[in-house]
């Protein structure tokens, strides 16, 4: 259990399930000290959290995960302390939201064509004018017996991808190189790491053991490519790749950073505010959050 959590998505993330104001109740009963909401594409979400968190007492850290590409792998760069109120980030959401929407389509013809019985309107309307994901669309299949097939099995109750169905369908199937993946085109890495350091932020690799598993050394080329920090301690690395990461920032001099990567029910498994982490590398996580930029809260 950690007193930070610098990873959390709220309702305004498309993969997201709980209000600002709820997650900040969650912080609360976490006994959270800081805490960040860093929504996908988004920072429709930060100026509530922000606010909450003055009023509670919390400490506060402006956030988002920007979508984004390095050398044909597509990865999140976490922006922290950034100016929410900046043009640039709803240009951001919008353009991504135009792209994710102009993909939808090739995702249920992917999946048709693999099998499986789907139909586009059905996810759109359960979308209910948010973005369609591939957690939605798995979210849409296994609550309705009329799409049930044998490819669903294994994410039904009791199959072996039932623990987090949701998720685990993204993963099988609309993950980078999975069956059903449709390429988006979203904005090269060196960009993303521009558009936060433009707008005051810091930015951070998110999860670089998750996007880069087995090619860990990639890390270092993102850090020597513009970002200051690694998200180090999550709910996605091994122990050992703690300790690769780990290394790496230090000897890098790069900050460390830790998150949940908290959603609720696409997620279920994960928790606000728990994750593996290792103590002795509190102050390094506390110089981060004296790094950026806290709201509410007093600093650690």
């Amino acid at each position: 259990m950690a007193a930070i959590d610098l990873h959390i998505h709220s309702a305004y993330s498309s993969d997201g399930e709980f209000p600002v104001a709820d997650l900040v109740d969650k912080c609360l009963g976490a006994r959270l000290t800081h805490f960040s909401v860093t929504d996908h594409n988004s920072v429709r979400g930060v100026g509530e959290a922000a606010a909450l968190a003055r009023t509670k007492g919390i400490g506060f850290i402006p956030g988002i995960e920007i979508d984004c590409n390095y050398r044909g792998t597509d990865l999140h760069l976490l922006g922290y302390g950034i100016d929410w109120h900046s043009a640039d980030f709803a240009r951001l959401e919008e353009e991504v939201a135009a792209k994710v929407m102009a993909s939808f389509g090739s995702m249920i013809d992917n999946l048709l064509k693999l099998g499986f019985s789907v139909d586009a309107e059905a996810v759109l309307a359960a979308a209910g004018g948010n973005l369609p994901t591939g957690e939605l669309i798995a979210e849409v299949m296994l609550s309705d017996a009329k799409y049930h097939t044998p490819l669903l099995r294994p994410y039904m109750e009791g199959g072996a991808r039932s623990d987090m169905p949701y998720i685990n369908f993204y993963l099988d199937y609309f993950a980078q190189g999975r069956p059903a993946f449709v390429p988006v085109a979203y904005m090269d890495y060196r960009d993303a790491v521009e558009l936060v350091r433009d707008n005051g932020g810091t930015p951070v690799v998110a999860h670089p053991g998750l996007n880069f598993r087995g090619r860990e050394e990639v890390a270092e080329q993102l850090l020597d490519r513009g970002a200051a920090g690694l998200e180090v301690f999550n709910n996605y690395h091994s122990p050992e790749q703690a300790v690769y990461f780990t290394s790496l920032a230090l000897s890098k001099e790069a900050f460390m950073t830790c998150g949940s990567d908290f959603h609720g029910k696409t997620k279920p498994r994960i928790a606000v505010g728990r994750f593996p982490v290792d103590s002795r590398f509190d102050g390094r996580l506390s110089d981060f959050v004296n790094h950026v930029n806290v709201i509410g809260g007093q600093g650690v």
